[in-house]
């Protein structure tokens, strides 16, 4: 057996350097939370070769005391906790006390500091964690980190490093999401002298969407402001016809805290359940704010995860505050018969699809989504030159903050012009599944058999007779199982079945609520069941298959609660039982079936989230005809 010997102290060092220095964007993130704790409301973010060859980082904060400097690059140094206690109740971003130390473990470091107090600044230099020259020198009020070097003397650990133009993707991903958490904070983010992130910290958070997502997004949120028991939920949601692809525009943060939470997601997810598409994700920007003790954010060193006090509570409530606000929508898309056009949106999607890149902003976006005039801090970040080769960026330009905001207020001027006629339309708009509305509702008409045409005030829409069957099937079976009336018809000869280990499993797990929805099964066995009674609305239609689906789809490590997986159930069942295309209906069975979706909450979208209906504006049939121009 080889001899157990303790580490020497730099290999200790680099060794914790690699629980928080993963790659550039490593740094830039711990850096700019360092900013954001220290009150900044300017930070600059500058890099070139993606940011293993140089980053800077400059803030207006509150900058470090010339004492203070080298403790703040000792290992476990941090003014954010002082007791383990401290731990359970943390409202900082950074707190660990081991950022600065390891990021000059791995790298050659400069720092340019100067407190509001003081007279003069500190430059301090540090490379692979030893300290080179701690001196004094004028600069204006903040801190400038530049690392240079990353990983060069853990040669390993860097080749292990993507490209440079995918480590810059990963830093400038990392800005949007500083951006979106922070709105009342200026970011400036360069790339290779290209800027390529601007925000005005002026607490507008829909600018900033607009500003990294473009004009297509932007024009279709609903914003979000609701207050619970145990958090407040402000932001905005994405209609269901920007669902995107993958998770990748699901925004949220925590007390300001950009991370990632599997409770989260499935509370967004399943709250758009019925209004997006299966495999289709929602776009959300949404800040949660919860007392910090109720999250324990001492989980991973990175502190993108962190856990809740109660994971159930969270859930629901956030899935309930979504699905309500979404429920107060009419969420009808508007269709038009020119030539489909490729959105930003799509653009978007597919640039994603080709290089694995996160929405890109700047000169790299479509040009109906370039950004508008250059951007300037409301606080200046001037620097004068240094006796060193920090090579300090060329002094903002002193403008008033007046200049700055007549520039923003031109640029969203249309924006803004866009949302004060929505809301006027709302004023005056009526709904077209509204009860009250019942008797202006005109049915014209039955094509190919499968679509309703229904003409209300100026607008023709179209129904989708399976999609809408579907969804009254669906929200009457879900009744049912609320009231306990679901029935069960007998079969026979009984359906046999035989599972693998893990349909078993399942079966096991929720064999309660299989005979909620009126199944009745039983051991026949080994791995052979008998299914004798099945629920009432199904009886005949492929039973055995659908139950087999139904097994396959659950998953039962998804922190989902059992009525989501309940519904879930409904929704196929629901599928199976509705009339479908092709199948001709009477105006008696149109009129009874449309009746009932008038009553439903959500009319708009199958269980499976595809549209029941479709609307066409009188406008735009006089558009196509040259009644009008």
């Amino acid at each position: 057996m080889a001899k157990i010997r303790l580490l020497d102290s730099e290999t200790i060092n680099q060794i914790a350097a690699g629980e928080v220095v993963e790659r550039p964007a490593s740094v830039v993130k711990e850096l700019v939370e360092n900013a954001i704790d220290a009150n900044a409301t300017a930070i600059a973010v500058e890099i070139k070769d993606g940011g293993i060859g140089f980053i800077r980082i400059t803030d207006n904060g509150d900058g470090i005391d010339e004492e203070q400097v080298p403790i703040a690059f000792s290992r476990h140094a941090t003014s954010k906790i002082r007791t383990v206690e401290d731990l359970l109740s943390v409202s900082s971003l950074g707190f660990r006390g081991e950022a600065l130390s390891s990021i000059a473990a791995v790298s050659r470091v400069e720092l340019f500091t100067k407190t509001r107090d003081s007279i003069t600044g500190v430059h301090y230099v540090i490379e692979g964690g030893e300290e080179k020259e701690l001196s004094e020198t004028g600069i204006p009020d903040g801190t400038t980190f530049v690392v240079r070097n990353l990983f060069y003397n853990t040669p390993a650990r860097r080749k292990f490093l993507k490209t440079a133009t995918s480590e810059g993707s990963q830093i400038q991903e990392l800005m949007v999401q500083f951006a979106l958490a922070h709105p009342e904070i200026a970011f400036k983010f360069t790339n290779q002298n290209q800027v390529k992130l601007q925000t005005g910290g002026q607490h507008k958070l829909k600018e900033i969407i607009y500003e990294v997502c473009g004009r297509d997004i932007t024009r279709e949120l609903l914003e979000i402001d609701v207050e619970t028991d145990m958090m407040k939920i402000s932001g905005y949601l994405g209609k269901p016809v920007i669902g995107r692809g993958n998770r990748s525009f699901e925004h949220y943060f925590i007390n300001g805290r950009y991370i990632k939470s599997r409770i989260v997601a499935n509370a967004i997810e399943d709250a758009y359940q019925g209004f997006l598409m299966q495999h289709r994700y929602p776009f959300t920007v949404l800040h949660l704010t919860m007392p910090s003790h109720l999250l324990d954010v001492n989980v991973h060193p990175s502190k993108m995860e962190l856990r809740f006090s109660d994971n159930q509570a969270v859930y629901e409530q956030l899935k309930n505050s979504i699905a309500g606000r979404l429920r107060q929508e009419e969420l009808i898309p508007d269709v038009t018969i020119d030539k489909e056009k490729e959105t930003a949106v799509q653009k978007t999607e597919a640039v994603q699809k080709k290089t694995g890149d996160l929405p890109q902003t700047g000169s790299d976006l479509p040009e109906d989504r370039q950004r508008g005039p250059e951007f300037s801090y409301p606080k200046n970040l001037s620097y004068i030159s240094y006796a060193s080769d920090v090579s300090m960026p060329e002094p903002f330009e002193k403008q008033r903050l007046s200049g700055y905001e007549e520039r923003v207020e031109k640029k969203f001027e249309k924006l803004r012009e866009q949302e004060r006629e929505t809301e006027q339309l709302k004023l005056f708009d009526h709904k077209l599944l509204d009860s009250r509305n019942a008797s202006k509702v005109r049915i014209v008409g039955q094509v190919f058999a499968t679509y309703w045409i229904v003409e209300f005030e100026d607008n023709m829409y179209i129904i989708d007779q399976h999609a809408a069957h579907e969804k009254v099937n669906y929200e009457r079976m879900r009744e049912q199982l609320k009231n306990k009336e679901m029935t069960s018809q007998q079969v026979s000869p009984p359906i046999m079945l035989t599972l693998t280990a893990a349909e078993e499993e399942k079966l096991n797990a929720f064999l309660p609520y299989f005979e909620k929805l009126g199944y009745e099964i039983s051991s026949f066995g080994g791995m052979d069941y008998m299914v004798s009674g099945v629920p009432g609305n199904l009886y005949g239609l492929l039973e055995k298959d659908l139950l087999l689906q139904m097994l396959d789809e659950i998953d039962i490590d998804t922190g989902r609660n059992n009525e989501t997986m309940i519904l879930e159930k409904l929704a196929s069942m629901s599928c199976k039982a509705a009339v479908k295309g092709g199948m001709k209906l009477s105006y008696r069975e149109a009129e009874a079936l449309f009746d009932e979706l008038l009553h439903l909450e959500n009319p708009y979208h199958c269980p499976h989230g595809r549209p029941v209906i479709i609307s066409m504006s009188r406008q735009e049939l006089e558009k196509k005809f040259k009644r009008i121009l």
